[in-house]
């Protein structure tokens, strides 16, 4: 699997080109965001693309999969964003949208499970041990 993103906003023929040639099944929409706006280009670039309308113009396209990090909240374990994820995920139940940036806690991932969020990244949990590795195995297994 590959992911897109910036490459998604800047070169919309050559993303549209993989997304063809390989797959919705192999390749994954990148939507990094601040304030509901895509960013790009490692977030050193703001867009004025609205990050909802973003993702729907590319599911109109194919896409299936979508990781969504919120910039702002990413490796600050304040809890993840919740509404954003919910919002997006109510407008198109089919979505594979995976959520990134804020989890600090189990009850993160629980609450994204609950609102049908389906996959989520956790990094900076991990490593400052605020999610032990043998608990979200546990989880990850229950969960399957």
């Amino acid at each position: 699997m590959a992911t897109g993103g910036s490459v998604a906003v800047k070169e919309r023929d050559l993303f549209l080109g993989w997304l063809n040639r390989y797959g919705a099944d192999r390749i994954i929409l990148g939507a990094d965001f601040r304030e509901g706006k895509v960013a790009v280009s490692g977030w050193n670039e703001a867009t004025e693309l609205d990050l909802g309308e973003f993702i729907a113009v590319y599911r109109s396209e194919g896409i299936k999969m979508v990781i969504c990090t919120d910039i702002d909240k990413d490796g600050m374990l304040e809890g993840p964003s919740l509404e954003t994820y919910k919002s997006l995920k109510s407008k198109d139940k089919e979505l594979y949208l995976v959520a990134s940036g804020g989890i600090s806690r189990m009850e993160d991932l629980e609450l994204l499970e609950k609102e049908g969020i389906d996959g989520a990244i956790v990094g900076k949990a991990i490593y400052e041990g605020k999610i032990p590795l043998k608990t979200l195995e546990s989880y990850i297994l229950k969960h399957r």
